[in-house]
């Protein structure tokens, strides 16, 4: 089994918020992923995505969106980004996914073969620009949810499991910094994050390694429309 993840799809078939608004790179985006996601993926495998899915406003209509991804395959894990706003309610949306390749995950964990996956969405880390107070809060109770979802993670871990960690915000800001997202990871035994949420002209790597856990940016127009293999 290998384990790809891509994020930030920004899908939009409801809407009239085409991608390539953001620049010309952006055209016909959601073909070129399906294209590399059906030359990687098998059906034994994982795809992790770590959130801004769809820019509906409405489940049902984000269902629309989701269900372009029913027929590609592999079995898919998704975390709620900040542009989800359709995302309100576990319970109906899982009971409304397109069929059982889809996985969300909200401040909890599920077990595929030998790999824990665990989520939340997190949020802007201190030590960013513009940090403001609110930020702080709104930090500090992602925090707490992350440890609830770890929480149902050590019920599922078994000795040997890999456990990986999807978060849709950098646990970090471009310092690499300590933060309160990282020490957990480093308690928990992460071995593996995925990460969204950064855009355009922004820089941010790819690919960062901090106390021996591996930390993957995977925002589409940041991997070139391709998936990346986590494992």
């Amino acid at each position: 089994m290998n384990v790809y993840a891509i994020g930030d799809l920004h899908l939009s078939s409801t809407t009239d918020k085409p991608m390539d608004v953001f620049g010309r790179h952006w055209e016909g985006h959601f073909d070129r992923i399906k294209k590399d996601w059906m030359a990687k993926v098998t059906d034994e495998d994982v795809v992790l995505i770590p959130g801004d899915i769809s820019w509906a406003m409405k489940l049902e209509d984000a269902l629309v969106d989701l269900r372009a991804l029913a027929g590609l395959p592999g079995k898919k894990i998704f975390i709620r980004g900040n542009h989800d706003y359709w995302w309100n309610g576990i319970t109906k949306l899982r009971d409304s996914a397109p069929d059982d390749t889809f996985c969300f995950l909200q401040t909890d964990a599920v077990k595929i073969k030998d790999f824990v996956f665990v989520g939340s969405r997190g949020w802007t880390c201190p030590g960013s620009p513009d940090y403001t107070a609110q930020d702080e809060k709104l930090y500090q109770r992602e925090v707490q949810r992350f440890a609830l979802a770890f929480d149902c993670a050590k019920k599922l871990y078994e000795e040997g499991d890999k456990v990986v960690a999807l978060i849709h915000y950098p646990p970090f800001t471009l310092k690499q910094e300590s933060t309160q997202f990282t020490d957990l990871f480093e308690k928990e035994g992460v071995e593996k994050v995925v990460f969204g949420h950064i855009h355009g002209s922004v820089y941010f790597p790819i690919k960062t390694e901090k106390k021996g856990i591996e930390y993957y940016l995977t925002s589409c127009d940041k991997t070139a429309f391709t998936l990346t293999k986590i494992y």
